[in-house]
């Protein structure tokens, strides 16, 4: 069974989520690839009402055109102050082209006046794989599921689901030359930094997306890869 997951695609153009996904996956006996090394020159549009729909969205379409299984993740930053906003359009939050300072400077605006700056990254992580590995696996994994009748999942395939998430909140002062998005203004009071102000070690310990694909890493070794 494992020999069908020698290869993992993570569904993902953005270098810095790239090497995120990398170091935390480090010591599967798997190779990691992105979307253009397997041929997949593009990824459908974010168009989903959910975190969960998006990162279905584009691991099903690099499943499709590949048949590897694949990994996709969709995150956001979460402010209780504005409803939950920007959540799902975080990567477009201050315009289409997924421009952090945009997206940093909207979000500043938006929050000027406002004391409440209480906030959570989320992470919705999928694994999308053949229906004939992964539909039979048991999930034992907590904060890992199984994902049930889902539209986005394309005949043949079976998908599973780890979500992390992380509180903080935003500071009006960006700072830190590490990490992207929201990182820079993302403040933990516990550690006296921002994300963008941690090493890379440091945030995938802490990190929403490190704790959704540790829990997809505990899976798939605990499971499939368990069985080759």
């Amino acid at each position: 069974m494992g020999r069908a997951f020698q290869t993992l695609v993570f569904a993902s153009f953005n270098a810095g989520k790239v090497r995120e996904v990398a170091a935390l996956l480090a010591g599967l006996p798997v190779r990691l690839v992105g979307p253009r090394e397997v041929g997949v020159g593009s990824l459908p549009e974010e168009t989903g009402q959910t975190f969960l729909d998006n990162a279905i969205l584009k691991a099903a379409h690099v499943f499709r055109e590949t048949r590897l299984p694949a990994l996709a993740d969709d995150s956001g930053l979460e402010v209780r102050a504005l409803g939950g906003a920007p959540g799902v359009h975080s990567a477009r939050y201050g315009g289409r082209e997924h421009d952090d300072a945009a997206n940093i400077a909207r979000l500043l605006r938006d929050l000027h006046g406002v004391t409440d700056r209480r906030g959570r990254f989320v992470c919705h992580a999928v694994l999308v794989g053949p229906a004939a590995v992964l539909g039979d696996a048991t999930v034992r994994i907590d904060g890992v599921t199984r994902v049930a009748a889902h539209p986005l999942v394309p005949p043949g395939a079976a998908a599973v689901l780890a979500i992390g998430e992380v509180a903080g909140r935003v500071v009006d002062t960006p700072a830190g030359d590490n990490g992207f998005g929201y990182d820079p203004v993302f403040f933990r009071d516990d550690l006296g930094r921002t994300f963008a102000q941690l090493t890379r070690d440091e945030k995938n310990a802490l990190s929403h997306r490190g704790q959704a694909f540790r829990r997809l890493k505990a899976f798939l070794e605990e499971t499939v890869l368990g069985r080759a």
